[in-house]
């Protein structure tokens, strides 16, 4: 929160429920400040780490995101600066022909809300090679899993999804968000600074040729919320029978250059997408 994400004293409070004395001596006794972040070779991957809440973040359309969990969230930074980052909700949405069965925050009802049916917190693993992993089991038994892996010119994603019920699951459509609130030069609440093809979304900063690129495999909808603002590359899983586990790829990455359309081929090439 402090090396990366430059929290304030308040976000750092409001996402683990220190009060001032606990976090100014936590602070004090891990000389922790961000000043002292541990530096970076410049062959790293990019910088991937969970995100803590504590923070909202989006801009706008706040009223569409109450609560938002952290469980589902991760920021990445941009390889030009090291103070900016887009958040990804991976997924922040899943429905199937049973309805809404997952949202990563509270905004309209799920199966689960109609029923008053609390699903328990959850948070990633991080593991030795800076990649994260979750997973779900809901309570009519679909479980759904995200794996993110950092490399130097994209982090990859997966999602997975295995049908645990008795009956078969279709309509299976995704909502995976990218919020570009972190990011400067992006955060502008428009959607003229994007382009949506199939299955890329992408944002170009306010000046310079700067570019952030999103896209998913079986992509149903690319599209952008310009309140909030973000990018959407939308998948769909292929219908799952009971027993089966299917599974989605995404990309996310930086550009800088004057020829985007050379790098989404290229990306179209790389991924098969």
């Amino acid at each position: 929160m402090v090396w990366h994400y430059r929290y304030t004293p308040a976000e750092i409070s409001a996402a683990t429920g220190l009060g001032k004395i606990a976090l100014d001596d936590a602070l004090a006794r891990f000389e922790i400040k961000a000043e002292n972040a541990p530096p970076r070779p410049a062959d790293s991957p990019l910088l991937v780490v969970p995100y803590p809440g504590g923070r909202h973040p989006r801009i706008g359309f706040l009223d569409g995101a109450i609560d938002p969990q952290r469980e589902t969230k991760f920021g990445v930074f941009a390889p030009w600066d090291a103070k900016s980052y887009v958040v990804v909700d991976l997924p922040e949405a899943i429905w199937s022909n049973l309805g809404l069965t997952y949202l990563a925050h509270t905004h309209v009802p799920t199966i689960w809300s109609n029923q008053d049916v609390k699903l328990e917190p959850l948070e990633w693993t991080v593991n030795e090679n800076g990649e994260l992993e979750i997973e779900r089991r809901l309570p009519n038994g679909i479980v759904f899993a995200a794996k993110v892996r950092p490399d130097r010119d994209a982090v990859h994603m997966e999602l997975r999804l295995t049908n645990g019920t008795k009956q078969k699951l279709s309509d299976l459509r995704v909502q995976n968000c990218v919020m570009l609130k972190g990011a400067a030069g992006f955060e502008k609440q428009i959607n003229d600074n994007k382009r949506f093809a199939s299955p890329f979304a992408v944002a170009r900063a306010a000046a310079g040729d700067r570019w952030i690129i999103s896209a998913w495999e079986h992509c149903d909808r690319a599209w952008g919320n310009a309140p909030c603002p973000c990018l959407h590359s939308d998948p769909k899983f292929p219908d799952c029978e009971p027993g089966e586990t299917k599974r989605l790829q995404g990309w996310l990455s930086f550009y800088e250059g004057g020829d985007i359309d050379a790098e989404l081929k290229r990306i179209a090439a790389l991924k098969q997408f």
